[in-house]
């Protein structure tokens, strides 16, 4: 039976990172196992494309650490490799004085985060830099941008087989067992055959199955059980995307299961709105176009020069959360789990926004976890 030395489940940015990442530091034999067509076709490739500066999280949580040290690295890393991307900056405003608050919150907590180029802006000083939008106080973060996601895993996969990493498309794990030599691991490909092969390490980075992927494995833990929640998006029509500048986001809800509905500007300069969020029970990426009067009604507050008629449906992301509906945050699971008999696994589960930004923080978690657990 073949043995190789790493094994990573899922080809979305945060598989790929890892594979790149483990690949620089330890070399040859490590396996990506992909059960889509390529890389990034779920996650990874239906999201805002936002590299967000931390602002959101709670302090020293690894949605805080990896998303502000992830900036910073993906930022280098797209400048060192000609990967397009745009410091855009973002402005969080405040629809009404009610919210001013939580926006005076935000920012501390931005602050607490390391996010260290915040400002907060006054309604004069909005109207100088973003004349078309409407609000009366907002957290202004320059270090926000956008990235093409697809260069950025393409360029990430490239140093992964130039480090002789080798992928397989069309391949989905259908088992897993515990060996004494690390896992035994089951697969099907696309034509319906099957083979075995063991695994020293294995790398659980399978995004929206990463709850079924540990259960392969035995670990079979409630608080691992992923919910999804969909997240549509509607274009806005191309005359209106000069209107802003930047990225416009409202203040977020307490509880609320994503950013709230917001305007971002892609680096082909035009406008999308969204996501919204909506828990569903299975992945459908089917988009609900009855939902235009919501987003119009959403963003009319503060972009006041939105019709509904300048809205057509774009695309849609579901996001694999771990926590439920109007529950409490919830943090990475990124965890070796020796503790639950199976040394050697390493589960990133729940991993979505900021997933992309922190890509290559997470990518180094695992390489220090890989390395203690081999030692």
């Amino acid at each position: 039976m073949e043995r190789v030395g790493i094994t990573i489940i899922g080809a979305g940015v945060i598989g790929l990172a890892v594979a790149r990442e483990l690949s620089v530091s330890f070399g040859e034999d490590i396996f990506v196992i992909e059960k889509n067509y390529s890389f990034g076709q779920e996650t990874s490739s239906r999201n805002s494309e936002v590299i967000h500066a931390g602002i959101y999280y709670p302090s020293n949580s690894q949605k805080a650490k990896t998303c502000t040290q992830g900036r910073r690295l993906l930022y280098k890393f797209c400048e060192e490799n000609n990967i397009n991307h745009k410091r855009t900056g973002k402005l969080i405003v405040t629809i009404d004085h009610s919210e001013t608050v939580d926006l005076e919150n935000l920012f501390k907590k931005g602050i607490e985060n390391g996010v260290e180029d915040l400002t907060l802006l006054d309604k004069d000083q909005i109207k100088k830099i973003e004349p078309n939008i409407k609000s009366s106080a907002a957290i202004y973060s320059p270090s926000t941008g956008v990235i093409d996601s697809h260069g950025f895993m393409k360029k990430l996969l490239l140093d992964f087989k130039s480090n002789a990493g080798e992928i397989a498309y069309n391949t989905k794990v259908i088992g897993i067992d515990k060996d004494s030599g690390g896992f035994k691991i089951y697969v099907e490909d696309k034509t319906g055959e099957s083979f075995t092969f063991l695994s020293k390490f294995l790398i659980n980075c399978a995004g929206l199955n990463s709850d079924k992927i540990a259960e392969l494995t035995g670990i079979k833990l409630p608080e691992y059980k992923l919910k999804y929640c969909k997240g549509d998006y509607f274009r806005v029509s191309s005359g209106k995307s000069k209107f802003i500048n930047r990225l416009i986001y409202p203040v977020p809800k307490e509880r609320e299961s994503g950013l709230g509905i917001h305007a971002t500007l892609d680096l082909a300069a035009s406008l999308r709105l969204g996501p919204d969020a909506e828990y569903v029970e299975a992945v459908d990426y089917t988009i609900n176009e009855t939902k235009r009067r919501f987003f119009y009604e959403s963003t009319k507050p503060f972009l006041p020069f939105i019709e509904i008629e300048d809205l057509t449906t774009d695309t849609s992301g579901i996001r694999p959360k771990l926590q439920g509906e109007n529950q409490d945050f919830r943090d990475f699971i990124i965890k070796e789990e020796s503790d639950n008999n199976a040394a050697g696994l390493i589960n990133l589960i729940g991993i979505e926004s900021p997933g992309l930004t922190s890509s290559l923080s997470i990518a180094k978690i695992v390489k220090e976890l890989i390395t203690a657990s081999a030692s």
